[in-house]
C-alpha cells in the first residue's frame, strides 16, 4: 500500500491507495482541487468543513445528473448503427 499526498486548496492531504495507482489518485486530487477553487471562486471563503460539505454535495449532484442524462459514445453509436444495418439486411 502506498500513501500519496493530495494537495486540495492549499493543503496536503495523505491518502492511502493499492500500490501502482498513485497516478490515477494524483489525476483525481487535481480534479477535486480544481472544483474545490471553482466553488471558492462563486461563493468566496469557506471554513474547511463548510467546503468539504459543499464539494461532496456538488460532486454528487454532478454525478446524479450525468447519470440521469448519459453521453452516447462514438462507439456506442457505431454498435448502433450495426444493428439498424442488420436488422435492414433481415426485413429487407
Amino acid at each position: 500500500m502506498s500513501v500519496v499526498s493530495i494537495p486540495i486548496v492549499n493543503r496536503n492531504y495523505p491518502m492511502g491507495c493499492e500500490d501502482g495507482q498513485e497516478g490515477r489518485l494524483v489525476e483525481l486530487g487535481r480534479m477535486v482541487d480544481a472544483r474545490a477553487r471553482q466553488i471558492l471562486d462563486k461563493i468566496g471563503p469557506l471554513q474547511e468543513n463548510a467546503l468539504l460539505a459543499t464539494l461532496c454535495i456538488v460532486l454528487v449532484d454532478e454525478i446524479q445528473n450525468k447519470n440521469q442524462n448519459p453521453t452516447v459514445s462514438d462507439d456506442d453509436l457505431r454498435e448502433i448503427l450495426a444493428r439498424i444495418k442488420e436488422i435492414k439486411h433481415k426485413i429487407s
